[in-house]
Order: C-alpha cells, then structure tokens, then sequence
C-alpha cells in the first residue's frame, strides 16, 4: 500500500511542478531541490526523485552534473518542434486507423467523444482531459502496429502537460470537441485522408492555444 501511496505522491507533484514550469513559474535554469521540495509537499525525498524524473523524462528539466535537476529553456521553438512531430505521427496513426479499426473500436472511439462532450457541456475539464488521453490512445491502438503504438505514447508522455495546460477553458475545449468530431466522422467513413488532414489541424490548433497561453502569461 505505501508503494502505492508513494506513487500517488509522486505524479501529484510532479504534475503541479509541469504544471508551474509551463505557467514560467519557475526560471529558466532554476534548481529543483529535493529537500526544498520534500518538505514544500510534505513528503520523504523518495517520492520526490520519482516526481523529478518525470519531470525529466518530459524534457521540462535536465539533470545537471554537481548541480541537480534544473529547470530548462522551454521557448516558442522548443514547443512547435513536438507539437510538429506529435501532429505528423497522429496523423499517421488516423491515416491507418481509418482503415484498420474494427467495427468495436469504432464504437468504442465514438463512445468515449460521447463522453467528452458532456464533460465540455459540465464544465469538467479535468475529466474531459483524461477521457481525451483514452480517446487519442484508442486511435494510436487502432493502427494495429505495436512500434507506431510505442512511439505515439512516448510523444504523448512528453507533450501531456502541455496538452493538459490548453485544457483549462471552455473555449478551447469547445474547439477541441469540434476537432474530435471532424476526426470521429472521418474514421467512422473510412476516409484516411481526412483522418489524416484532420488529426494533423487538431495537433496544430493544440499548439496555437498552448503558445497564446504562455504569450499571456
């Protein structure tokens, strides 16, 4: 159970510390020092150098020799270059899963839209991003190709805190629900074309709202 606990405590924080380093809450080469941190969130260093090497693997901080784990440059460029190639490996897995997926994986994809949309309609952003995560994982399961999986979930994992921060408005989320159904009506045509072309918009238009947010902040 302490395991479990432990594990917990450690996406929590490293959730609320991507959260802060996107928002530019922290500057750029600043020190995320464990015991500062341990006792910020109340907690052992254990879960803290677990939440930092989430932190890490998302390419938010580097570890640094002699230094620690500090936070990095993640400027406008930084961000079009995954946002890029997370559109063109979407776009790939719509292109293929508009002719792959079985009848239940269409049914189960449309499903789980169905339930982004009353999410949107409640005002539950934080469901409808998780719910989103499943949606976006069906289509990458629905090429039916276990290296295109792995390295759509990879890209996913790393670009999650941004796809999560321009989750947070109903204006967004509204954008964001027409995209999906753009995507839905053309997987559920068997049109790979426009699969593709619609995936690929849906990456672009995620990128426009995170790159408006920090231009904000």
């Amino acid at each position: 159970m302490s395991g479990h606990v432990r594990t917990v405590h450690s996406e929590f924080i490293a959730a609320q510390l991507e959260r802060e380093i996107i928002d530019q809450l922290w500057p750029v080469g600043a020190k995320l020092d464990e015991s500062a941190l341990a006792k910020r969130f109340g907690v052992s260093r254990t879960p803290i150098r677990e939440a930092l090497h989430i932190v890490v693997s998302r390419s938010l901080a580097q570890r640094v020799p002699y230094k620690g784990v500090v936070v990095v440059d993640v400027g406008r460029e930084r961000i079009d270059q995954m946002f890029e190639a997370m559109g063109e490996i979407e776009a790939t897995c719509g292109r293929l899963a508009a002719t792959r997926m079985t009848m239940s994986e269409r049914t189960e994809l449309e499903m789980l839209h169905q339930q982004m949309r009353r999410m949107a309609e409640l005002g539950d952003f934080r469901s409808y991003d998780e719910v989103n995560t499943k949606f976006h994982a069906a289509i990458y399961a629905g090429t039916h190709n276990a290296d295109l999986m792995e390295i759509a979930e990879m890209m996913r994992l790393k670009l999650a805190p941004f796809r999560s921060s321009q989750l947070r408005q109903a204006e967004r989320v509204g954008r964001s629900d027409a995209e999906h159904e753009t995507i839905i009506s053309a997987i559920l045509d068997r049109n790979a074309k426009e699969a593709e072309r619609a995936l690929r918009r849906h990456l672009t238009s995620a990128a426009k709202a995170v790159l408006t947010g920090r231009s904000k902040a």
